[in-house]
């Protein structure tokens, strides 16, 4: 296990590339993101000490098509794939966490995609003021509002008739 500390802006997972390691945010707030040639949009951030790796491709070998930027000076622990699988050999408990991870982000997926398609952006906005409120505090309105798929202007208003 090593500890890495990045600079507010950068980039720890590109898309396209294979996930390497197994990444444990200590300290920071992460975004993550799609990314195209004309936009971004965010897909989750991370504000609090947890896992940050894409689960998906770092086990099946996969690239992934996320990217991850730093919104803040940050601390990662992270252990590469081959010392991961001799510690998931070598003790159940590591198992364990996996599985548990595993079914968090699917359980996460499910939320998101059900949310994104049959909620409004203000009844979206309101989730996030009250499941993470730590969002609202601490990462900027613009990539909210990415998050939210709608306009900073559009976040503003939201933000105005709900106060």
């Amino acid at each position: 296990m090593q500890t890495n500390n990045y600079k507010k802006g950068s980039i720890i997972l590109r898309a396209n590339k294979k996930e390497k390691q197994l990444r444990f945010l200590n300290k920071g707030i992460v975004r993550e993101y799609y990314a195209s040639s004309e936009k971004e949009i965010n897909i989750n951030f991370y504000t609090k000490p947890q896992f940050i790796s894409d689960l998906l491709p770092f086990i099946n070998n996969l690239e992934t098509k996320k990217y991850q930027e730093c919104l803040s000076d940050s601390e990662i622990l992270s252990i590469g794939k081959q010392s991961f699988f001799n510690l998931l050999e070598k003790h159940n408990c590591a198992k364990l966490l996996i599985e548990k991870s595993f079914q968090n982000l699917l359980k996460h997926k499910n939320i998101l995609e059900f949310n994104k398609i049959t909620k409004t952006p203000d009844e979206l906005y309101q989730e996030l003021f009250t499941y993470k409120p730590e969002w609202i505090k601490k990462v900027p309105q613009y990539h909210i509002a990415s998050y939210l798929n709608i306009t900073p202007e559009t976040l503003s208003r939201i933000k105005k008739r709900t106060s």
